[in-house]
């Protein structure tokens, strides 16, 4: 399948539309009617928690719940929260240029050339700006924090203030991949939505209807756990070849061979192959956990240990590598090492792929 030309932007998987332009949300029903009924009976709460995996949708919801919010026309052919798309409010979120409507996300690293890895206090005290003043058109202001898992201590800090002390109409949605992550503090004074992943069927059913071949839609929906938005980027991101790869570095070890393993770090260190890195531990995280559950299953429980640790160190990896500006071809050929020595001292049931 050849992936829509869109543009980089921190919130939008690659492959996919942007949150704000979807105007359709599937598996998520009981969800939207709980805001629906907290909207109807006017007890809307002044912060709404949306937690669930990566890529199901939480972010197309916090924007479905926005429109409503600040007062675009209901559309029930889009669902429980379905919006009017001809609407000038749906338009104008569409366009970010709904004037109390604001988005923190992680910022643009102008000297780096790359988005942040986190969002930064600066960020964050934006929100102050919004809260501080009159609605724009009489109704609500709404801030959206996509995703709050990413906001550093003093990012947090300064959106608890505002939690505390929530002005009148006024509502914050935050997304969150980890809510872990977040200060209990910040957890406490929210209403949270949970959010599952969907069944393999519609999430095949969802890459299908966005252009792709019935096979790698349905391999994608395999590897991307019941989220859409992650099999739409593997299409994008060649994540078949890339997942026979990683197969091969796992099953192989390093018999694989090490200039496989260095071939492997210059690619996926290149400029334009940035998606594809954070699908490179994504799917490695797969696999590794695919080989627990195969060796489980089998009844092979004595040295799984190693193989969970490493699961939990490669995925701080892939955290730090963004966050750090670390060397991308270093951090993936020692992400390649690491596994190798699992695979050599800690050798667990054959996989079959």
């Amino acid at each position: 399948m050849s992936a829509p030309d869109y543009p980089d932007e921190p919130d939008r998987a690659p492959g996919c539309p942007a949150p704000r332009e979807t105007h359709d949300l599937y598996g998520h029903k009981e969800a939207e009617r709980a805001f629906a009924e907290a909207q109807a009976a006017g007890h809307l709460h002044h912060a709404w928690l949306i937690c669930g995996p990566r890529g199901i949708g939480k972010a197309t919801l916090a924007y479905r719940m926005a429109r409503r919010v600040l007062g675009a026309k209901p559309d029930p052919d889009h669902g429980v929260l379905g919006a009017d798309v001809s609407d000038p409010t749906t338009m104008r979120i569409a366009a970010m240029s709904h004037g109390d409507l604001m988005v923190l996300r992680r910022p643009f690293d102008e000297k780096r050339k790359r988005w942040r890895g986190e969002i930064t206090v600066e960020e964050a005290r934006r929100m102050a700006g919004l809260f501080h003043t009159r609605a724009g058109e009489g109704g609500w202001r709404v801030c959206i924090i996509d995703a709050a898992d990413e906001l550093n201590l003093n990012a947090a800090n300064a959106i608890l203030k505002m939690l505390e002390e929530p002005p009148d109409r006024a509502m914050v949605i935050l997304v969150a991949h980890a809510p872990g992550r977040l200060p209990a503090t910040i957890r406490s004074r929210c209403r949270r939505l949970d959010l599952r992943p969907l069944s393999a069927e519609l999430t095949t059913k969802i890459a299908i209807d966005h252009g792709a071949g019935e096979d790698e839609a349905a391999l994608a929906s395999k590897l991307a756990a019941g989220s859409p938005g992650r099999a739409l980027a593997m299409i994008s991101a060649d994540g078949a070849a890339l997942w026979h790869e990683i197969d091969q570095l796992v099953s192989q070890g390093p018999r694989a061979g090490q200039s496989m393993a260095h071939g492997l770090a210059r690619r996926l260190a290149l400029a334009k192959a940035a998606p594809q890195r954070g699908l490179f531990f994504e799917l490695l995280s797969m696999r590794l956990e695919q080989q627990i559950r195969r060796s489980v299953g089998a009844g092979q429980i004595a040295g799984i240990e190693p193989w969970f640790a490493l699961r939990d160190e490669l995925n701080a990896l892939a955290v730090d590598m963004e966050r750090l500006y670390l060397d991308p071809a270093q951090v993936i050929h020692n992400a390649i090492q690491k596994t190798w020595r699992t695979v050599s001292l800690h050798p667990l049931q054959e996989y079959e792929a």
